[in-house]
């Protein structure tokens, strides 16, 4: 199968999307993946890539799209893959729906991951990181430590990230919904659009994914 996975931040994308890929044995291609790889490897996308992040300058559309579409020509991504951050806008889906053509092949869904802003805002805003590292993460409310403002593992001290400040969150929230929702009414003019809840446990949120890739909505 061949997905595109959407959703806000804070909808448990990168969860889901391993999860997914795992059980439809496709690669899970991100974003974030995609550049560190073509930077980590000299390659010349990622050149260009980092060029702009030094810069503080957005990544142009054509350099996401290159390195998208290199991987997608991998071999292991022969039978499907599951994209998580891309496309990110309009463009880069039109872009995407081009590359395919051009191969052959075409996108079976685009699954949209729903959740409520205010929920958003309440897993992201809940989040404390450990300053000792920051891999021990807790949540105000789902993951509270024994001791408020220490890290159960280490005895560190738990602190709120900038880019997890309700203001910051809702700043993301604008972006995603100026940018890359409207990637949503694309898909739906072609059909391919499955809309499920992402609330509740991871497992039940995988379940409904699966469910609704198979068709039993």
């Amino acid at each position: 199968m061949r997905i595109v996975l959407v959703g806000p931040p804070g909808a448990g994308k990168g969860t889901q999307a391993a999860f997914l890929a795992k059980n439809l044995s496709i690669p899970h291609i991100s974003t974030g993946d995609l550049f560190r790889a073509n930077i980590s490897q000299g390659t010349e996308l990622g050149k260009q890539a980092k060029a702009f992040m030094d810069a503080g300058n957005l990544v142009p559309d054509e350099v996401t799209i290159g390195m998208a579409q290199d991987r997608m020509a991998q071999p292991d991504a022969e039978n499907g893959f599951l994209l998580d951050g891309f496309p990110r806008n309009v463009s880069q889906a039109e872009a995407l729906d081009e590359a395919l053509k051009a191969d052959g092949q075409k996108l079976d869904a685009v699954l949209d991951l729903e959740v409520p802003e205010d929920e958003v805002v309440k897993r992201i805003a809940g989040r404390r990181i450990c300053r000792n590292d920051s891999s021990h993460v807790f949540h105000v409310s789902y993951s509270k430590p024994k001791q408020e403002g220490v890290c159960d593992v280490c005895g560190g001290e738990l602190y709120q990230r900038g880019d997890d400040k309700e203001e910051t969150v809702r700043k993301r929230l604008d972006v995603y919904h100026r940018e890359t929702e409207p990637i949503i009414d694309h898909y739906k003019a072609q059909g391919l659009v499955v809309t499920i809840s992402a609330l509740g446990k991871v497992d039940e949120v995988t379940k409904r994914a699966m469910d609704a890739l198979k068709g039993d909505k």
